[in-house]
């Protein structure tokens, strides 16, 4: 099996183009999950451990940099990738991103292409 990735983003447009960028990664094996607040996003981390979120700052019940945190200090999800998804580019959110263990940070709009890559390349696909 080729690994798995969460896409968590309150938006529902920009779930569904994530979801769009992504599918074609089904075929090679890889499980999508699909979440639309924080709290979501982290149950769904804590039951199927992804290898790959992409996780939207700005969302209810927990923000993106929240949920990093909680996944970060839980020894059971080390081998967990997150990639920050915001429209804040700033470098103080880049920072904040960083203090709470993100792997990468990408700021919206994102390049579909470089998205699926960035993909690929976490999940050891490239």
């Amino acid at each position: 099996m080729a690994g798995s990735v969460l896409i968590a983003d309150d938006e529902p447009h920009i779930r569904m183009l994530l979801e769009q960028t992504l599918e074609d990664l089904e075929d090679e094996g890889v499980t999508l999950f699909i979440a639309s607040d924080g709290q979501q996003a982290l149950d769904v981390i804590r039951r199927e451990v992804p290898n790959v979120v992409f996780l939207d700052v700005m969302m209810p019940k927990l923000n993106g940099f929240d949920v990093c945190a909680a996944v970060k200090s839980d020894p059971a999800l080390a081998g967990v990738a997150i990639v920050l998804l915001t429209a804040k580019g700033q470098e103080v959110d880049r920072q904040k991103g960083s203090d709470v263990g993100a792997d990468l940070y990408l700021t919206k709009p994102f390049d579909p292409d470089e998205l699926r890559a960035t993909a690929e390349r976490l999940l050891g696909l490239d």
